[in-house]
C-alpha cells in the first residue's frame, strides 16, 4: 500500500481538473526536469484516451505549456496564465530549462483518438535533436493530481515513510482507537508528525484553509459567464449578493461577519452551503486557484462544509479554538481520502464521478462529524453512509468541461455531507449494517463494472443527450 499524507490529498493548485490539469501539468514539470542534462531542440506531448477526448475542456493543453515553462500550479499568478500562452502562440517558441525551442500549440500537442491499456489518462513526452529522438518518458495522472510514471513501481514511487499507525483499510484505524483510546484526528496527526514537524503541519493547514476560504470569497464576488462556450452563468456571485442583501464586502473577514450576522435558518443555511460549493467550482472552471479535496472537479464539497461548521455551528469561539477545529476536520477528512485512494479511486476516469463527489462527500462528513463531536464510530459510519448515496454516480461532462453537472454536484454533494454527519450522530455505529471498508469496496466494484462511456469521456448520459452549440473552445 502506498504511504499517503494527508497533504497528498489536500494539494493547492488551478483548475478545472487534478486528474487533466493539475497532473498532466506535474508530469510536464517532471519531465523538464529530466531534459536538464540532455541535448534537444524539440518537444512533442501525446495524449490518450480521457485525457485526448476532454483535454480541451479541461485545459490539459494549456497546463502542458505551464508545466513545460516551469511554473508551479501552487504559485503561478492565475491572472498571468494567458499572457504566457499568448507569447507561446505568438513566438511560436517556449522556454524549457532556459533553452527556447519551437514549439506549436496545435502541432505538438497530439490528441490520440485511442487509449493505451494500462490507464485512461496517459500521456508521452518525446524529445527531439535534429528530428531524432532522444528521450521519450510516459506517465499516468491517476487521479488527485497524483502521477506515475511508466516503468516505476508505486513503492519506488513512495516517500518511505514509515509511520507510527499504518492505515491501510478503516478497520487498521479501529484497531489503533481501541488500543490507544485516541481519537482519529490524533491517530492521523501522529501520522502526519512522520512527514512533517508540528510546526509545519500548522502552517499546511493554515494554508489549505485559508486558500479554500480566499477561493470561496472570489467565487461569490465575481459575476460573469465562464469560459469554455457553454455560456454557463455564474451562480454564486448572485446568491451571495442575494442573501447579504446587496451588501459588497471588500475583504474575506468582512464578508465573513456580514454572513454571520444574516438569518439562520434551515432554508438559509442550506442556500448558504450551496452558494459556497458552487463558488469554489465556478472558480475552478475559470482555471482559479483551488484545493484539491480530493479533486478539482469535488473542490467545493469540503470548503463548503467546512464553512458551514465554522459560521453556523459553533458557538463564540476564540480564533485559536476555530482552528484547531479545522484542524480536526481536515486531518480527519484528509485521511478518509487516503483509504478511498489505497482502497479504490479518486479518479472519475478510472471510477465515475462516485470517485470524486462521493469521495470529497465522505471525507466531509467525517470530518464534520469529528468536529461536531461524534464517536470515532460515528465519524466513520458518516463517510460510509455519504458515499453509499454516491455509488454508481456517473462522470458525464458536457463537452468535456467541469460545468455541467460538475459545479451543481458539488453542491448537492455538500448537502449529503451534512446530512449523513447529522445521521451518524443520532445513530449507533454497532448497529449499522454496512461497514466503510465494505462501501469502499463496493464503490471500487462498481467502478470496475461501470461503462466507459461514464467515466470523464462525454461519450454518455447529458454530454451526449444535452445538445449545445460551443462559441469558442
Amino acid at each position: 500500500m502506498e504511504t499517503i499524507s494527508i497533504f497528498d490529498i489536500f494539494k493547492i493548485g488551478v483548475g478545472p481538473s487534478s486528474s487533466h490539469t493539475l497532473g498532466p501539468w506535474k508530469a510536464a514539470l517532471h519531465f523538464s526536469k529530466t531534459l536538464s542534462n540532455i541535448k534537444f531542440n524539440k518537444v512533442q506531448i501525446h495524449l490518450y484516451g480521457s485525457l485526448s477526448k476532454t483535454g480541451v475542456g479541461h485545459a490539459t493543453d494549456i497546463a502542458l505549456q505551464l508545466g513545460l515553462l516551469g511554473y508551479l500550479p501552487e504559485t503561478i499568478d492565475t491572472s498571468e496564465i494567458a499572457t504566457h500562452l499568448t507569447n507561446i502562440k505568438n513566438t511560436s517558441q517556449l522556454q524549457i530549462n532556459d533553452l527556447a525551442i519551437t514549439f506549436e500549440p496545435n502541432a505538438d500537442i497530439i490528441f490520440e483518438n485511442y487509449a493505451l491499456p494500462h490507464h485512461p489518462n496517459t500521456l508521452t513526452f518525446i524529445a527531439y535533436l535534429n528530428k531524432q529522438q532522444v528521450t521519450k518518458t510516459t506517465y499516468y495522472s491517476i487521479g488527485g493530481g497524483f502521477i506515475e510514471k511508466e516503468g516505476e513501481s508505486k513503492q519506488e514511487l513512495d516517500t518511505h515513510v514509515k509511520l507510527k499507525f499504518p492505515i491501510n483499510k478503516a478497520a487498521d484505524l479501529t484497531k489503533y482507537i481501541e488500543n490507544t483510546g485516541l481519537p482519529i484526528h490524533e491517530i492521523v496527526y501522529e501520522n502526519e508528525l512522520c512527514f512533517n514537524s508540528s510546526k509545519i503541519i500548522e502552517e499546511k493547514i493554515h494554508n489549505i484553509y485559508n486558500t479554500m476560504l480566499q477561493c470561496v470569497y472570489n467565487g461569490c464576488n465575481k459575476g460573469g459567464i465562464l469560459p469554455g462556450g457553454l455560456n454557463v452563468k455564474r451562480r454564486a456571485y448572485e446568491i451571495s449578493t442575494q442573501l447579504l442583501n446587496g451588501q459588497s464586502l471588500p475583504n474575506v473577514k468582512e464578508w465573513m461577519n456580514a454572513i454571520k450576522k444574516t438569518k439562520a435558518d434551515f432554508t438559509a443555511i442550506n442556500k448558504w452551503v450551496s452558494c459556497f460549493a458552487l463558488a469554489v467550482n465556478e472558480e475552478n472552471a475559470a482555471m482559479g486557484r483551488v484545493v484539491t479535496s480530493p479533486t478539482n472537479g469535488a473542490a467545493g464539497v469540503i470548503p463548503a462544509v467546512l464553512l458551514h461548521y465554522v459560521l453556523f455551528a459553533t458557538k463564540q469561539l476564540s480564533e485559536n479554538n476555530i482552528f484547531e477545529a479545522i484542524k480536526k476536520f481536515l486531518l480527519t477528512a484528509g485521511e478518509i481520502g487516503c483509504l478511498f485512494k489505497k482502497g479504490a479511486t479518486i479518479s472519475a476516469a478510472v471510477g465515475g464521478c462516485q470517485a470524486e463527489i462521493g469521495v470529497s462527500s465522505a471525507m466531509a462528513a467525517a470530518g464534520l462529524t469529528e468536529v461536531l463531536g461524534g464517536s470515532p464510530g460515528q465519524v466513520l459510519m458518516a463517510a460510509e453512509i455519504a458515499m453509499e448515496h454516491h455509488l454508481g454516480l456517473t462522470c458525464d461532462p458536457i463537452k468535456g468541461l467541469v460545468q455541467i453537472p460538475c459545479i451543481e454536484r458539488n453542491a448537492m454533494g455538500a448537502n449529503k455531507a451534512i446530512t449523513a454527519a447529522n445521521l451518524a450522530i443520532m445513530s449507533k455505529p454497532e448497529n449499522a449494517v454496512v461497514n466503510l471498508d465494505a462501501v469502499i469496496k463496493s464503490m471500487w466494484d462498481t467502478a470496475q463494472d461501470m461503462s466507459h462511456k461514464y467515466k470523464e469521456t462525454a461519450e454518455g448520459g447529458l454530454a451526449i443527450n444535452i445538445s449545445v452549440g460551443l462559441s469558442e473552445c
